[in-house]
């Protein structure tokens, strides 16, 4: 092997390198302890297997940890300020508890008198409810090739800004939240719980985990929400929807629970280019095709999914990437409050 050669190469790559942190880690790893030349004279860099490999875990994991705290910071703040109120008063619960019981004051229900505390004091006493508000939440994310195709990453971080705020959001209100990543395949499960290390540990998920798949069944994922929800739920489920035979599994996860589909688009989708003929490359199967953009209906896979979300009984959303998390979000609660007022008859 051509030392001098390797040398070279060390020391035209370690400019690159010197933003994440000046190791090279190609060579390193291949040749443990590397002689290079410092001012006419060799040396060894001194750095094991062992060294460059706890070295950069080490860097890559403060890297993490910091978009991390970045996720939990920036979806925080709209959710203890706006979104929690917002949350609380579309996803109420939907059933009551027996709490206690108090003494008998004029006008309550004769209905909810608690006989056996009324003979055992000689008092009468009514019992007391309340609502049953924790609920079930599970978030069904997409990691698919078309979803993480985008080379700047902007379709990753609004899932995990969108899923951010709405795991914040639940836990607020303390709910149990779930996770479920999947491609063709289900690739994580984070089982429903409550709590801030809960949050923490979906937050990441979302932020960082890879999936293996890279095609997308959506009928797979609805199936394992089927299976993990036992009682009526809340899912979300955050796509691009380009998938196929998924729709009656989709209606019956509606008829059973309250789901609520999040179509992940880009703005592409709206105006698409006026370019003519134009060769593709489909992201999740690695196919060549031929595409005529001028004779394309850009708008037509949004309208065939908003009619497939009406056929099914689900809610729709439409995120675009790069967009505004937020507004959307409180739009989404602001027109759920207005269609329970309308059914109410106020």
């Amino acid at each position: 092997m051509n030392l001098a050669w390797i040398s070279h190469k060390f020391r035209s790559d370690s400019s690159k390198d010197q933003a994440s942190g000046g190791l090279n880690a190609v060579e390193l790893v291949k040749l443990g302890s590397l002689p290079v030349k410092s001012r006419g004279k060799s040396k060894s860099l001194g750095i094991g297997h062992a060294g460059l490999q706890q070295k950069v875990c080490e860097k890559s994991g403060l890297i993490a940890d910091r978009q991390l705290d970045l996720l939990e910071l920036k979806c925080r703040r709209p959710v203890e300020h706006l979104l929690a109120g917002e949350y609380r008063s579309v996803f109420k619960g939907r059933g009551i508890e027996f709490e206690d019981v108090r003494p008998y004051t004029p006008g309550d229900d004769v209905r909810s008198m608690d006989w056996k505390v009324t003979a055992r004091t000689g008092v009468p006493h009514v019992k007391r409810y309340v609502e049953e508000r924790e609920q079930m939440f599970y978030l069904m994310v997409d990691l698919s090739a078309s979803t993480l195709s985008d080379a700047e990453k902007a379709k990753r971080r609004t899932v995990a800004e969108f899923c951010g705020l709405l795991t914040l959001s639940a836990l607020s209100n303390n709910d149990r939240v779930g996770l479920i990543m999947f491609t063709d395949r289900v690739e994580l499960v984070v089982p429903a719980s409550k709590g801030r290390q809960q949050g923490m540990r979906i937050l990441d998920a979302l932020s960082g985990f890879e999936p293996k798949g890279s095609s997308t069944r959506l009928d797979v994922a609805l199936d394992t929400f089927s299976h993990l929800a036992r009682k009526r739920s809340v899912g979300f489920v955050i796509s691009d929807f380009l998938a196929e035979n998924y729709e009656q599994e989709l209606a019956a996860a509606g008829f059973r629970h309250d789901v609520i589909a999040v179509n992940l688009f880009e703005a592409i989708e709206l105006e698409a280019p006026r370019s003519g003929m134009a060769r593709i490359r489909d992201s999740e199967t690695g196919k060549l095709d031929v595409v005529d953009f001028q004779a394309a209906q850009s708008r037509s896979r949004l309208a065939k999914i908003r009619e497939l979300t009406l056929e099914c009984g689900v809610d729709l959303i439409n995120l675009q990437s790069g967009g505004d998390c937020v507004a959307v979000l409180s739009e989404f609660f602001k027109s759920r409050q207005r269609m329970a007022a309308d059914e109410a008859g106020g």
